[in-house]
């Protein structure tokens, strides 16, 4: 349209609020610009029929222009909602941009990718495990630290006033200077001695009962002693030429022994006896 190239006659050769001028190229900074380049084509301000594509929030929107609409500023963009699903977005531009210039139709295609691309990656990035940076605070630290330290010193004084206090009491110093109430300090102290003589009492008992514990253990190991004793007699017999060659008089004394231990041992001779004959 003739409006449409002496507006851009205009912004081309004259001062634009949304060209960015640089070595090498010229941008365009408005928000409904399609590729971001200052361009006829792509100019939203020379072209009275155009569409882009915008994401607010995460959802897609088609937005077009049309020159029916260009008397109403306010109206002059419709919107419409893309779905979700990818072939259906694409269909929902295909059917909206059915008698639209084929380089206005794909580029709004390639820019909707391009978003749905970057929304799934941060989808992901906000999924997954995040690290997030705290700042130490020092000077807080510090001050909180000494704080604890003054109220450390403060509950220790304080503790050895009390003490001090207390013994002062025991000894009667302040009869004179504090109405006290003699039956209640008498039974806190009673009190106090009650529990020092049960702690005592529980001591002696532990004590007892771990001497008691190794009595036990040496009678055990006492009884085990004497057993190995009598089974050693038991096992001790004379050969035939050791009783045959022996004198009499240097066979020593048998000692008394139990009643069991020599019933063992009569037993034993018997069998030596009969294996003879």
């Amino acid at each position: 349209m003739d409006q449409d190239d002496v507006v851009w006659s205009i912004i081309k050769s004259n001062f634009c609020s949304f060209k960015v001028q640089t070595d090498s190229t010229q941008f365009c900074r408005n928000e409904y610009n399609l590729t971001g380049l200052c361009n006829r084509t792509t100019c939203p301000l020379a072209n009275s029929q155009y569409a882009t594509v915008r994401e607010e929030k995460g959802i897609i929107y088609l937005y077009m222009k049309t020159a029916e609409r260009s008397v109403y500023p306010r109206k002059q963009w419709e919107k419409i909602k893309l779905s979700r699903n990818f072939e259906k977005a694409i269909r929902q531009l295909n059917e909206n941009l059915l008698f639209w210039p084929g380089h206005l139709k794909l580029k709004c295609k390639q820019r909707f990718v391009r978003i749905t691309q970057y929304l799934i990656k941060m989808r992901k990035l906000r999924l997954g495990r995040q690290k997030k940076l705290i700042p130490l605070q020092r000077k807080i630290e510090r001050r909180i630290k000494r704080r604890e330290d003054t109220a450390l010193i403060a509950a220790r004084l304080d503790n050895a006033i009390e003490k001090e206090l207390v013994e002062r009491l025991k000894k009667g110093v302040y009869d004179d200077i504090y109405n006290i109430h003699t039956k209640a300090f008498e039974n806190a102290l009673r009190s106090e001695a009650e529990e020092k003589d049960t702690e005592a009492v529980a001591e002696e008992e532990e004590e007892e009962l771990e001497e008691s514990d190794e009595i036990d253990e040496f009678v055990e190991a006492s009884d085990d002693d004497t057993d190995k004793e009598i089974e050693m007699e038991e096992d001790f017999v004379p050969s035939e030429e050791e009783v045959e060659t022996a004198d009499i008089e240097d066979v020593p004394l048998p000692a008394k022994k139990s009643p069991k231990s020599l019933r063992r041992r009569s037993k034993k001779q018997v069998e030596i006896e009969y294996e003879m004959n």
